[in-house]
């Protein structure tokens, strides 16, 4: 299953792409589940993100690669592979792509996931919407309203 977010900021592309660190993907964390931190080595290949997923009842544990990154004159963006996945996904892919939108800058959030179950895909869908959809207010906050 796919999905693709896109947000318009009022700031440059690489200064956003950039700004892809530490405290914001912790301004970027859901309310549920709560995320903890456990390793954030940045967005270079080989690169290592590692969180714990605490839902009250059970946690888990979620660690992504990062396997490519790549910078051009219009756009910027690196990957996230899933390596330990929560139940029930077997497969993540995450691009977070920045391209140049005149002085100002589109953010795109592409996401590839699976549970191996195309109807679960289908049910998981809407869950991914609202979690992922909850990043453009948060970018709009961090780099201006267009």
């Amino acid at each position: 299953m796919r999905l693709h977010l896109k947000t318009d900021v009022a700031q440059d592309y690489l200064v956003v792409f950039n700004a892809f660190d530490e405290r914001l993907f912790r301004k970027l964390s859901p309310p549920y589940p709560r995320l903890r931190l456990l390793r954030f080595d940045g967005s270079e290949p080989g690169d290592v993100v590692e969180v714990e997923l605490q839902t009250g009842v059970k946690s888990f544990r979620w660690t992504s690669l990062i396997t490519d990154r790549s910078i051009t004159g219009t756009g910027a963006y690196f990957v996230d592979e899933g390596q330990e996945l929560p139940p029930p996904l077997r497969l993540w892919q995450h691009k977070h792509l920045v391209t140049k939108k005149g002085s100002d800058a589109t953010i795109h959030d592409i996401i590839t996931y699976s549970t191996g179950y195309k109807l679960l895909d289908l049910l998981l869908y809407p869950l991914m919407l609202v979690q992922f959809g909850m990043r453009g207010p948060v970018y709009k906050k961090e780099f201006g309203k267009v």
